[in-house]
């Protein structure tokens, strides 16, 4: 018989709370750092700068470190990643950068690429290095739509230019999923807000917090009012599992969650289950499991309804999570929910195969797992209602923003980035990369004297 379901909170002590979500790598020291980047071949056209969203000139960055110049450093990543910081920490550098390294060819081991970011760039913010300067102002004005990466990369862009930008975000601090949706122990030392703070240090940029797109404003009163627009808007909807009675008590959405333990004073307030199910396979199953874990779950499982090799997390992401306790099943899909006096009491799966398409079908073989909490992490969606209203129509592809390789939808002025466009990686680097790429681009057609929608979108 399955026992009551235990969801309580301060499982543990308050010397555990601060050992689990502590930095998980705690950063390269001088000595480490200059070992480290003397690895590096400094390779021509080296694969690591083309496996990069943000194409960092990665072996000039490294000699600099090699040369004890951590300013010039950080101002050849920054450069072209505004949001270095985060990236060194977040980024899946085993499948970009460090993945591409020649050094794994020779001895399976490649330059750690991240962690040397990570000491450049840190150098600069606990310095309050401020590398960029502000233009003369243009006399335009760039509304953007979204505080997260995206957003904020394309307005520091955009301010470094010499325009006036606004950004309105719905939330009530910047940072989007940097500062939200990342995993705790990842991102520590509140560097996610003191990423925010330099970046918003150069001037021009005008925040307004609580704002959101479709309750407060307008896309039509902003293209009114605004030179340009670019929409940063991530994905505001939760993909649902699609079960009988899946509102109910321990059912709960994992980005939700992760957001409320990303900004909660003490740990120990946060309620969790000794027995928590997630399902998915992503970077979010990934982190919710493991931050359970670390909350005194003590029995986290994972659930995926393919084989692992087709699991968005990478291997050494999964890794780490069943180093940390977390047991990963795969080829399973959620057939049921079952109750006990409106809780969450078990969750009944379904075995799953390949049919002939090479799509996860049911085998009608079924077994239950016993959870005080299952966590939805089956992947987010964009809500284009915030949209309405506009004279023309935003067109979409595969349900996010169609936008060309300048970001530019078929909106005249109006330009796009982040999860919210079709085509996108669903990563920060990515994000970046879009706004970086937009700010260019609304620059140019801004001192050209406007521009013209783009007749042919990017297509993921």
């Amino acid at each position: 018989m399955t026992e009551t379901p235990d969801i309580r909170a301060g499982r543990l002590t308050a010397a555990d709370y601060a050992a689990n979500f502590a930095d998980a790598h705690p950063p390269l020291d001088r000595h480490n750092a200059l070992i480290e980047s003397a690895r590096c071949y400094f390779c021509f056209d080296a694969p690591c700068v083309t496996a990069c969203p943000t194409t960092i000139d990665i072996p000039s960055f490294i000699r600099k470190i090699a040369t004890g110049n951590l300013k010039g450093s950080a101002r050849d990543i920054l450069e072209q990643n505004i949001m270095g910081a985060v990236c060194a920490r977040v980024c899946p550098t085993e499948v970009l950068c460090e993945g591409a390294c020649v050094r794994n060819l020779a001895e399976h081991r490649p330059v750690t690429i991240g962690a040397l970011q990570r000491h450049a760039v840190d150098h600069v913010l606990d310095n309050g290095s401020q590398l960029f300067s502000r233009a003369a102002e243009s006399g335009r004005r760039v509304a953007v739509i979204g505080g997260g990466p995206a957003g904020l990369a394309c307005a520091h862009r955009l301010a470094r230019a010499g325009h006036a930008v606004t950004v309105f975000e719905a939330r009530d601090k910047l940072g989007g999923l940097n500062e939200y949706g990342v995993a705790s122990y990842k991102v520590t030392d509140a560097i996610a807000a003191r990423e925010v703070d330099y970046i918003l240090a150069i001037g021009g940029i005008d925040v307004r917090l609580g704002v959101a797109l479709g309750r407060d404003i307008g896309l039509a009163a902003l293209r009114r009012d605004f030179d340009a627009v670019f929409l940063g808007l991530g994905l505001g909807g939760v993909n649902a599992l699609g079960l009988e009675a899946e509102a109910m008590e321990g059912v709960l959405d994992a980005v939700d969650y992760i957001a409320r333990l990303r900004q909660a004073d003490d740990l120990a307030t946060l309620p969790v289950g000794r027995r928590v199910v997630v399902v998915g396979g992503g970077m979010t199953a990934i982190d919710i499991a493991c931050q359970t874990r670390r909350l005194g779950a003590e029995e986290v499982s994972i659930v995926y309804r393919r084989g692992p090799e087709k699991m968005k997390a990478s291997e050494v992401e999964r890794d780490f999570a069943q180093t940390g306790g977390v047991v990963i099943r795969h080829w399973a899909r959620p057939h049921r929910l079952i109750a006990e006096n409106g809780r969450l009491r078990a969750i009944e799966f379904e075995r799953t195969r390949l049919d002939g398409d090479g799509r996860p079908s049911g085998t009608g073989e079924t077994y239950s797992l016993a959870a005080d909490m299952l966590f939805k992490a089956i992947g987010q969606v964009f809500v284009s209602g915030a949209l309405d209203g506009v004279a023309e129509a935003l067109a979409l592809d595969h349900g996010r923003i169609a936008v060309d390789a300048d970001r530019r939808t078929s909106l005249s002025n109006v330009w796009a980035g982040g999860d919210c466009v079709a085509g996108g990686e669903d990563l920060t680097v990515a994000a970046v990369a879009d706004g970086r790429i937009a700010g260019d681009a609304i620059d140019r057609a801004l001192r050209a004297g406007g521009g013209t929608p783009a007749k042919e979108a990017r297509h993921g």
